[in-house]
């Protein structure tokens, strides 16, 4: 199995995997992680005791888990609001690349933030990214489909709908959008991370390639397959099918997400719990 294939091919951060697995695996409510089996789970995917208990420790400092002791245990629990976000997260992920984009409809937000609000500027500028818009200059972005209600939804969630401004419209037919696409997407980049991603997975999705794995083996290539998928809503605009470069490399990236997402659940997650609920 290749180091790239577990590991993945670009930097894990911790605390952005603890949130992966956590919202793949505990979603009931009250529902909670012991610490010892996070960090164990973690150490499984390369991080030290100590870069794994600081990624608990500043998931609860930013307000995304709750710390609870139980005796001499130390249990984390999602937040409400890391519930949010992970849902809101789970229906951008769960619809990617089985929608056709119409052709004609396209979304612009354009704000002008002042510099005492640039922690919200960040913040605006990942979520847009996230929800397939791109940046075309600074401080305005455009998507490839209507994202009005989203683009609003994000735009109040951060407070600052009085600094932005959305529009829905259609381009000029007369004029092609090949500018503005190179302008707001890296379409090469994208290519390449459908073609490396659908190399390092593919196989799984054969039913007896996946009976060799262990459960650990099976978590690990899971949750490492989901946290990649992840990245492509943030990078992949879904272009209308005429100016799309990369529809069939996403339609198989998109195949196998579901078959192995599907295929390794059982074993991943009798893993996680065996682990997890320890204590």
């Amino acid at each position: 199995m290749s180091t790239s294939t577990v590991a993945g091919r670009s930097a894990l951060q911790p605390q952005d995997l603890v949130l992966t697995i956590l919202g793949i695996h505990l979603r009931e409510p009250r529902a909670t992680i012991w610490s010892g089996g996070a960090v164990a789970l973690l150490g499984e995917l390369g991080f030290s005791t100590e870069a794994a208990r600081a990624a608990l420790a500043r998931l609860a400092t930013r307000g995304l888990l709750e710390r609870h002791k139980d005796g001499r245990l130390v249990f984390y629990a999602l937040t409400t609001r890391a519930e949010e976000l992970l849902s809101d997260g789970d229906r951008r992920i769960y619809s990617f690349g089985r929608t056709a984009p119409t052709s004609d409809v396209w979304t612009v937000v354009w704000h002008a933030m002042p510099e005492s609000r640039r922690v919200a500027r960040s913040r605006l500028a990942s979520r847009l990214r996230f929800l397939g818009f791109g940046s075309v200059q600074d401080g305005t972005w455009v998507a490839a489909r209507d994202r009005e209600p989203e683009a609003r939804a994000v735009l109040r969630d951060l407070e600052v709908e009085e600094f932005a401004s959305v529009f829905v419209g259609r381009l000029s037919r007369d004029l092609s959008p090949a500018t503005l696409i190179g302008q707001g997407w890296d379409t090469d980049a994208v290519r390449a991370q459908y073609e490396a991603f659908i190399a390092d997975y593919r196989r799984f999705r054969v039913a007896r390639e996946r009976a060799r794995l262990s459960p650990q083996q099976a978590f690990a290539i899971r949750t490492v397959m989901f946290h990649r998928f992840r990245e492509f809503p943030a990078t992949d605009p879904e272009l209308p099918r005429e100016v799309d470069p990369v529809r069939e490399l996403r339609d198989e990236a998109v195949a196998v997400f579901d078959d192995l997402h599907e295929g390794l659940a059982a074993a991943a997650d009798d893993h996680f719990h065996g682990l997890a609920q320890r204590g």
